[in-house]
C-alpha cells in the first residue's frame, strides 16, 4: 500500500470488539479510519474517544444500517474515497425472530447479508485501491447452516443456533469472494475475534475472558499486516490459520453464494 494514506472501514464499530478493532487500526501510521455505524450519538462519541485515545484526527463516522441493501447502496454511492480496507464487523443476535424493513430476518439480514451486500457494494472501490483487503468477522462458535432455511421459517427459531449458521455463513462466503477478487489483487479473509463480554456475548448467554483489544488482535493485523494480503479465503483464529472445514465445501459455498445473489436481485428468500 505504500505511503500513501490507507483508508479503512469499520462496521458496527460502536461495539466492545468493532471500537477496538476501529481504535488499533487508527494507531497504525497513516491510517484514516471510518466507523460506519447505525447510531449517530453512539458513533460520535466512539470517534471522539478513539481521537483522544490515538491522537489521530483521522477518524470519521459514516452512517448506514447494516441489515438494510438500500442502506448500504446509499452508503456505497455517497462513497467517493479509495478503500483500502474493510472490515466487516457489524452482528446482531435478537432473541427472538424479527424481521428488518426488507422482511428479511434481522440477524441474517445483518449477519450475513450485511457482509455480502458491503462485500459487493464497495467491490469496485476495492479494485481500484488494490492491493486491497477485506476482513470478516466470524466465529469458531459455527455451525447449523441450512441451506433451505436460511431465515428460521421452519425451524424454531434460537438466537445461538441463528447466530453459528451466521458465522458459518461468514466463512463460507469468504472463500467465494476470495475466488472472485483475488483477480484484481483484493484479498478477503475471516477470523475468530476472541472472547470478548460483549452485549452480544450476553445476548447468546456467555461473558467472556479476553479484553476488547485483545479480541480485536487477530483482526487488527489481518488488516494491516502483510499476511492480510498474502493469504485469501483463509480462516484464522489467535493469530494463527486454521483450516475451515465449512469453506471446503465447494458445493455447498457456491450454493450459499447464490442464495445471497437472490437476495441482491429480488430482496428476499
Amino acid at each position: 500500500m505504500g505511503d500513501q494514506k490507507k483508508v479503512a472501514v469499520v462496521t458496527g464499530a460502536t461495539g466492545a470488539i468493532g471500537r477496538a478493532i476501529a481504535r488499533n487500526i487508527a494507531t497504525q501510521p497513516g491510517f484514516e479510519v471510518v466507523l460506519l455505524c447505525r447510531n449517530e450519538a453512539k458513533a460520535r462519541q466512539a470517534v471522539n474517544q478513539i481521537r483522544q485515545a490515538t491522537g489521530n484526527t483521522e477518524v470519521r463516522y459514516e452512517l448506514a444500517d447494516l441489515s438494510i441493501q438500500a442502506s448500504i447502496a446509499a452508503f456505497a454511492e455517497r462513497w467517493q474515497d479509495p478503500l483500502h480496507v474493510l472490515v466487516n464487523n457489524a452482528a446482531v443476535t435478537p432473541r427472538r425472530r424479527e424481521e428488518t424493513a426488507e422482511w428479511i430476518e434481522r440477524q441474517f439480514a445483518t449477519n450475513v447479508l450485511g457482509y455480502f451486500w458491503m462485500t459487493q457494494a464497495l467491490a469496485e472501490r476495492l479494485k481500484e485501491s488494490a492491493p486491497a483487503r477485506v476482513v470478516n468477522i466470524a466465529s469458531y462458535w459455527a455451525g447449523d447452516l441450512d441451506l433451505n432455511d436460511l431465515e428460521f421459517k421452519r425451524r424454531t427459531y434460537h438466537n445461538g443456533e441463528a447466530y453459528r449458521q451466521s458465522k458459518q455463513a461468514n466463512r463460507m462466503l469468504t472463500v467465494a469472494f476470495s475466488e472472485r477478487l483475488k483477480p484484481y489483487n483484493v484479498s478477503i479473509n475471516a477470523c475468530h475475534p476472541g472472547d470478548v463480554n460483549s452485549r452480544l456475548s450476553n445476548a447468546l448467554g456467555f461473558g467472556g475472558h479476553e479484553s476488547p483489544d485483545e479480541g480485536a488482535a487477530t483482526p487488527v493485523w489481518l488488516a494491516t499486516h502483510p499476511i492480510g494480503v498474502e493469504r485469501t479465503g483463509k480462516y484464522f483464529e489467535h493469530g494463527r490459520e486454521r483450516t475451515c472445514p465449512f469453506g471446503r465445501d465447494r458445493a455447498a459455498v457456491e450454493a450459499l453464494y447464490e442464495r445471497c445473489s437472490q437476495y441482491t436481485e429480488a430482496g428476499g428468500e
